[in-house]
């Protein structure tokens, strides 16, 4: 069986903003991301992308908008060779009480169901601890990249005995090119 990596996208895949990526000019990935998504399908992974998009439900942008971003971020990947094989987001406010927006595993679920795979041990990289909560609600690994809102998520948890041996990396390119060492040495 192939394989997989789940990523979050804003802050770990491109640059996050608090003021939401409402457009496909807004988007710009964080340098490296591109490659390292490439680097992991060249590896034989697939890679799902798993996004809170409430931006949706505050009438900041349309579901049209967000699939105008993500043909963008799928034609970036795809240029350079690699693919990502679904985008997977929940369109919600956090007052909504949906069961896809992370820290609840809907996103997961789906992915799940979609590609009829477990996601059991497969790395979950985020930068929020809605990510890290969501991974670890569901058997995933949870990775924290210190890009996005990363360097804030773990300042506010470095403590915390429950993400003790929790992996922390730079960005998504050192998490990959680790990640990769180590695969290959397995």
């Amino acid at each position: 069986m192939t394989p997989w990596v789940i990523l979050d996208r804003d802050g770990v895949i491109n640059v996050d903003s608090d003021d939401y990526i409402k457009s496909q000019a807004e988007w710009k990935p964080i340098p490296g991301s591109i490659e390292a998504i490439v680097k992991l399908c060249d590896a034989g992974f697939h890679i799902a992308v798993a996004t809170n998009q409430s931006g949706i439900a505050r009438g900041l942008f349309s579901e049209v908008t967000l699939e105008a971003i993500h043909k963008l971020m799928h034609q970036q990947v795809e240029e350079r060779g690699g693919i990502i094989e679904g985008v997977f987001y929940c369109p919600h406010g956090p007052d909504d009480n949906c069961t896809c927006r992370k820290p609840n595993i809907g996103l997961l679920d789906e992915i799940e169901e979609q590609f009829s795979i477990a996601l059991e041990g497969v790395p979950f990289v985020g930068d929020s601890l809605r990510d890290l909560q969501a991974a670890k609600t569901k058997g995933c690994d949870p990775i924290l990249v210190r890009t996005g809102k990363g360097k804030k998520t773990y300042a506010g948890i470095h403590k915390d005995a429950l993400w003790a041996d929790l992996p922390v990396y730079d960005d998504l390119q050192s998490f990959v090119d680790s990640f990769l060492q180590q695969h290959k040495q397995h």
